[in-house]
């Protein structure tokens, strides 16, 4: 099966059920994926069923449909608008025990600084209540048939965090395949996309330490190219 940047994972089949084994080497997003998985079962959002969890291993049940990133770009803008209101669905569920705290905005700003990272206007915004959120939410962890979401996927980054924060990064990363995809992304959540701008930067910094540190060279120079045009 198409392999993220963390886990790996291998479709199965057992006693004739169609399941996806992801294997997750962190023990940390290992328990969070499984920990957020169980709090969202029965909710309004569609995702897979625990079927077995080992160390290092979670067996769920294979969903269906086709990545948001593979389909037409008309479809994948309908596709962000309405996962965009399960994102809020998920922001209004009860939290679990245990789930990891957000990551530390005032670190990553200080990391890329250091790195040399190009110059950005870097503030961390002030914080809202933290929420339950996914933590990577995005096309490419979004599955649509019929036209609707119909599985959101790899939950290993799951914490208590700030929502306007989830939002902003959903919308900024999306934006940069297709631009129309930062309005659709915050009507459908009804958010005030002014109110997401001041997360952007943070956003933009955090993935280029990911692509400085692990990620292919040629996506780095993408990024950095796209930030050193960063508007004023």
């Amino acid at each position: 099966m198409r392999q993220g940047a963390v886990g790996h994972v291998r479709a199965v089949e057992r006693d004739g059920r169609a399941l996806v084994e992801k294997r997750l080497r962190d023990p940390l997003r290992h328990d969070a994926e499984a920990l957020a998985l169980r709090a969202v079962a029965g909710s309004a959002i569609p995702v897979p069923e625990l079927i077995d969890v080992q160390p290092g291993s979670i067996l769920m049940t294979r969903m269906p449909g086709e990545r948001l990133d593979d389909v037409a770009p008309y479809v994948r803008i309908a596709g962000l608008r309405a996962s965009a209101a399960l994102l809020r669905r998920l922001h209004e569920l009860a939290p679990p025990p245990g789930l990891p705290a957000a990551p530390d905005d005032a670190a990553i700003i200080r990391r890329y600084r250091d790195a040399g990272g190009p110059p950005l206007p870097l503030v961390v915004p002030a914080a809202a209540p933290p929420v339950f959120c996914h933590g990577d939410w995005g096309d490419g962890n979004l599955l649509w048939a019929a036209g609707r979401i119909t599985a959101v996927l790899d939950w290993e980054k799951a914490h208590l965090g700030d929502p306007l924060r989830e939002v902003a990064r959903a919308a900024w990363g999306a934006a940069r395949k297709d631009p129309r995809s930062f309005e659709a992304i915050a009507s459908g959540y009804g958010a005030d996309p002014d109110a997401l701008l001041p997360w952007l930067p943070v956003h933009a910094a955090e993935l280029w330490l990911w692509f400085a540190e692990v990620g292919p060279p040629e996506y780095l120079h993408q990024l950095t190219a796209e930030l050193l045009a960063w508007p004023a």
